[in-house]
């Protein structure tokens, strides 16, 4: 039997070796760590990663050019913007700094084993040089919000606008007011930004050209016409043309105080419109000067030359709303200010009282009738706002046939005009026959099928010859 003497001595001899043990490892871990301080005074302790690129033993400025090197390619770069489905800036990572934090990074990395807690600092220390515990940081792109900004901000003052509320004031049977609704745009810039931080934080070398689209947010007006107005007008139906080019100041005279006649009349649904009867008198007692006008079979100077631009103009617009065409007048011969924009066939003449331009509003609601004069580019432009249906217009291409040249020149004898004086009074001009067909198709049925002829007489050119001393 072991006494208990003998117990305790058992226990004394199998606890030396492990105190042993235990201060040699004590005594490692200290010399280690002496070691370790002195080594790494200046670097990274090892085991430490960024972007999983080994930095340890490594000192800071030596790691960062190593890094940074690999990242070089963020400057060449390219962020191209695109709205409405158009390129209109580029930036490139040049110029919008786009970098790596590894700067920081080294900090942090620089910190593992250097922590003011004396346990942390031992125990980072010892798992960093046994291998025990990696350290893994990882990069994350940045760059300089300004030039985007700026960017921005001017893409907003150019392309954004606010929304605008109908206009619609009536009174005493025409409108002396009007201005339809129009919705604003407003650039989506918080999306835009996602998508921006999403582009520079994915950015890769195998793909450093990106395109980021500036979304629209449509900004919806807070009053329509459809809400301000008893006529059912609502919307843009139709839009006719004519350019006036090469014409007199007398001849642009007319025609803009004639088009101003029809700016905001309204023509109710089932009414038969009658140009004639809104654009009344045309005379020197109501403003018009004289402009050479077709009168007899030549060209002469009268009151209200011009007139038949307006003509021209309401009449293709009311081709173009599918309305049907009561009357309608091609002119005795090729006027060129009717081809300046088109071919010939889509003009029409007016002489009160018997040649007139008619058509008929068979749409759901009334129409308005509106103008625009762009002098700048000669433009006349007739506008018709009311309550679209499901008609559709098909307009053929003109025929023209049976061409003739001109006549020749008349040289006559003017007592007037002094002598070695030629004067034009009248210009040369092609005959030809010109027929277009006009079909208007409603729910597949065709509600007007009809053919349009126009027969244009050659025409002479005119001279008077000076016999006066």
């Amino acid at each position: 039997m072991i006494s208990k003497s003998q117990k305790k001595h058992h226990y004394k001899f199998k606890l030396k070796p492990l105190i042993l043990i235990g201060l040699f490892l004590f005594l490692f871990t200290f010399i280690l760590i002496l070691q370790n301080e002195k080594y790494f005074q200046d670097r990274i302790y090892p085991n430490v990663y960024i972007d999983n690129e080994p930095i340890g033993g490594l000192s800071q400025s030596l790691s960062y050019q190593r890094l940074i090197k690999k990242k070089r390619y963020l400057s060449e770069a390219t962020i191209t913007f695109i709205f409405q489905s158009k390129p209109i800036a580029t930036l490139s990572g040049q110029q919008i700094n786009i970098h790596s934090n590894i700067k920081n990074l080294m900090l942090e990395s620089f910190k593992i084993g250097r922590n003011s807690n004396l346990f942390i600092r031992l125990y980072q220390q010892l798992v960093t040089s046994l291998k025990l515990k990696k350290y893994s940081f990882v990069s994350k792109l940045e760059y300089d919000k300004q030039p985007i900004q700026e960017f921005i901000n001017i893409t907003q003052q150019r392309y954004e606008y606010p929304a605008m509320n109908a206009l619609f004031k009536f009174k005493d049977g025409h409108v002396i007011s009007f201005k339809p609704e129009k919705s604003g745009l407003r650039i989506d810039k918080a999306r835009f930004w996602k998508e921006i931080e999403k582009i520079i934080s994915s950015l890769k070398q195998d793909s450093l050209k990106q395109i980021v689209i500036l979304r629209i947010i449509v900004i919806q007006p807070e009053i329509t016409l459809k809400q301000i107005n008893k006529f059912g007008i609502r919307e843009l139906i139709a839009e006719g043309k004519s350019n006036y080019t090469h014409s007199i100041p007398e001849r642009i005279y007319n025609l803009s105080l004639a088009a101003y006649k029809f700016d905001g009349v309204l023509i109710p649904t089932n009414k038969i419109f009658s140009f004639n009867d809104t654009v009344g008198d045309i005379s020197s007692l109501t403003g018009y000067k004289p402009a050479y006008i077709i009168k007899q079979g030549k060209t002469v100077l009268g009151d209200g030359g011009g007139v038949c631009q307006v003509s021209t103009t309401l009449f293709r617009t009311a081709l173009n709303a599918g309305l049907p065409i009561n009357e309608r007048h091609a002119h005795a011969y090729r006027v060129s200010y009717y081809e300046n924009d088109g071919q010939p066939g889509f003009d029409a003449t007016v002489f009160a009282p018997s040649v007139d331009l008619k058509f008929t509003n068979n749409t759901p609601a009334y129409i308005l009738i509106q103008i625009e004069n762009d002098k700048d580019n000669n433009l006349l432009i007739f506008k018709f706002y009311g309550q679209k249906d499901d008609r559709r217009i098909i307009i053929s291409p003109v025929s023209i046939y049976d061409i003739q040249p001109p006549l020749p020149s008349e040289y006559q004898n003017d007592p007037i005009l002094k002598k070695g004086i030629t004067k034009q009074i009248d210009f040369p001009a092609w005959g030809a026959k010109t027929v277009f067909n006009y079909q208007v198709v409603a729910k597949k049925d065709i509600s007007q099928n009809v053919r349009f002829y126009s027969n244009y007489q050659p025409w002479r050119a005119v001279f008077l010859v000076g016999q006066a001393d």
